[in-house]
């Protein structure tokens, strides 16, 4: 070993990247737009809901997604145990403007519950997002809105259009 290196590497060991917090909204909700896992993860399990809203409000409704998407609830959390054996994320048949999604449901992946994927006004806050409209599916009354938080990674809403206005059912991410 060439005489310095070694104490070089006492001193300063060799370290694994640390992903970058981009944002962080305090209490370990942070998003990094480079790492989509740690994303995710802050999101499941360290951001309460008023972090949530701030950190969809702060984005932009980014790239629409394009092919498959792998998804997760978000909240309630009492849900986020047993979701995955009905629905593991989306697949997005889409272009720049938009096109369509269809839901992968059961842990195979089988596709169904049509959507059509536009640019629309986000029901939480009237800002620009896309829009997830389950018209031309078997459950017409829902509604999803997502913006792109962090590249390659999407938080969303989905509501109920009820007759007093809508009901928020869940939050939910993609990547």
């Amino acid at each position: 070993m060439p005489a310095g290196l070694g104490a070089a590497l006492v001193v300063a060991p060799f370290t694994l990247p640390v992903a970058h917090a981009d944002a962080d909204y305090g209490g370990g909700c942070v998003l990094y737009s480079g790492d989509r896992a740690a994303t995710v993860d802050s999101l499941r399990f360290r951001c309460n809901p008023a972090q949530q809203d701030a950190l969809f409000r702060d984005a932009s409704p980014g790239a629409v997604p394009m092919g498959p998407k792998n998804g997760w609830v978000i909240r309630p959390i009492d849900m986020q145990a047993w979701t995955p054996a009905i629905w593991i994320g989306k697949t997005f048949y889409t272009g720049p403007d938009g096109g369509h999604v269809l839901n992968r449901i059961t842990p195979a992946g089988i596709e169904g519950w049509p959507a059509d994927v536009f640019r629309g006004p986000a029901l939480l806050d009237g800002g620009p997002s896309w829009v997830l409209d389950y018209r031309p599916s078997p459950s017409p009354q829902l509604y999803d809105e997502i913006r792109e938080i962090t590249p390659g990674v999407w938080f969303g809403y989905s509501w109920s259009r009820e007759a007093a206005g809508p009901a928020q059912l869940l939050t939910f991410a993609l990547a």
